[in-house]
């Protein structure tokens, strides 16, 4: 039974105090303590404050820079750029290991000249000696024989500086074949140019017989190309087939070779008086910066050879320049036209001349086989002398339902053209790093 004074507050500390606001669930009140109070409050009481949620870990954005590793060899990563350039002075090492220390020195301001100075190696040979150790490299993580790669140790820097710009698995092969037939790097120069130019020859002649995987047939089918630039017979033409003869490793290589050494088919031999009465058309390379140098040039209106050759018709005769500041006025109003040099065939051409703009130089009757044909041109045509006179002037002709073709005066009095568009007086060329490959007088159909 409560008594009033069971009501009375509590005012031992030792007794614990329950409120509403710590005790949520009255019936918490109801259970029994299995241990006395008094007793388990002489123990401190700890509370650690645990947030509601967990907060996640911040995630690096960004990683740690990790050099690459170093191309030196073990021996000369601890060198100086003095050391380096002793090293590459007295040729310490075989030449692949030092020649990653020449462009370890560019990176600290050195230029080729200076270490031309310091060390005696030219700049040519600089850049030789760091392509040549890259193709060495790229050779090795293919795993190119070591047998073939130990050719190698001692020099040919200069023959795989040749073969930089074929694909690793022509590299292998490529090296494989000049090791066994022993190739300088004229060679290897040729090898190299015969086997990247070999895919884009599959219209030309004799191509079928020859296997692109093995190097001795891309060099073959080179020679037999250039034979065909040569007038039959002719000793030229002889040579050139019996170098591709000698060369090719398939027996069908050697079998087409060998046909056309005995005469060939379908082969139409050359007048010797040809090519002394052939009318020359001059093939000019443009040269970079050469028209900002010229002292004089000509303006001439650009049809491109895929439209309508309305367009060639319709474009403006005649280009003038006057006034104290030169000028350009032409007759109306064109959207294409281009400046040139005003080289001997166009210093006439005032009134009438056009240019024709040809994605591809096949259009031109020069010798088929010539491996730099796959590249833009300008035909520069005069549209005063449109009749098919002369049977060795070359003119250009709307043939084959529309077709803009350049050819000679006989070919298109075959086809019954009277009329051409015009004859051609020069066909101009793209700028060019390598320019060693001009036109000989020979080289026209």
């Amino acid at each position: 039974m409560l008594s009033s004074t069971s009501l009375k507050p509590i005012t031992n500390p030792k007794i614990p105090f329950f409120s509403s606001f710590s005790i949520q669930n009255p019936s918490l009140l109801s259970f029994h303590l299995p241990f006395s109070p008094s007793k388990a409050l002489l123990k401190p009481i700890s509370a650690t404050l645990i947030p509601s949620t967990p907060q996640p870990q911040q995630q690096q954005l960004y990683q740690p820079f990790r050099p690459p590793p170093s191309p030196l060899p073990p021996k000369f990563r601890s060198l100086d750029a003095q050391g380096r350039l002793d090293v590459l002075a007295n040729r310490n090492g075989l030449w692949f290991e030092y020649a990653p220390l020449i462009p370890s020195l560019y990176q600290e301001g050195f230029s080729p000249p200076s270490i031309e100075e310091i060390t005696g190696i030219t700049g040519v040979e600089q850049n030789t000696l760091i392509v040549a150790s890259q193709v060495r490299e790229s050779l090795i993580q293919s795993k190119t024989d070591e047998d073939v790669m130990s050719f190698f140790d001692t020099g040919g820097a200069e023959l795989l500086y040749e073969i930089r710009l074929l694909s690793a698995s022509q590299r292998a092969e490529a090296v494989r074949y000049i090791v066994e037939n022993g190739l300088d790097a004229k060679g290897a120069q040729d090898l190299a140019r015969a086997m990247k130019d070999f895919p884009r020859r599959k219209m030309d002649k004799g191509w079928k017989s020859f296997e692109y995987g093995l190097p001795g047939d891309c060099l073959s089918f080179m020679y037999y190309r250039l034979s065909r630039e040569h007038r039959n017979p002719s000793e030229q033409r002889t040579a050139a087939l019996m170098q591709a003869l000698q060369v090719a490793e398939s027996e069908s290589a050697k079998k087409e070779v060998s046909q056309e050494l005995e005469g060939g088919e379908d082969e139409k031999p050359e007048k010797d008086d040809d090519l002394e009465y052939r009318v020359r058309v001059p093939v000019v390379r443009m040269q970079f910066g050469e028209v900002a140098e010229a002292t004089s040039v000509v303006v001439l209106p650009v049809c491109m050879a895929e439209e309508d050759t309305k367009e060639i018709l319709e474009a403006p005769l005649e280009c003038r320049s006057g006034g104290d500041f030169g000028v350009v006025e032409a007759e109306k109003g064109w959207k294409r036209w281009v400046v040139l040099p005003s080289w001997e065939p166009l210093a006439g051409l005032r009134h009438g001349g056009v240019v024709v703009a040809f994605g591809d130089a096949r259009v031109i009757p020069w010798k088929s086989n010539r491996w730099y044909k796959e590249e833009a041109i300008l035909v520069v045509t005069d549209r005063n002398r449109k009749e098919v006179e002369v049977d060795a002037a070359f003119y250009l002709a709307k043939v084959d339902g529309g077709r803009l073709k350049v050819d000679t005066g006989s070919a298109l009095k075959e086809m019954g053209v009277k009329e051409s568009l015009g004859t051609v007086v020069l066909v101009v060329r793209p700028p060019k790093e390598e320019s060693d490959d001009q036109l000989s007088d020979e080289d026209w159909e």
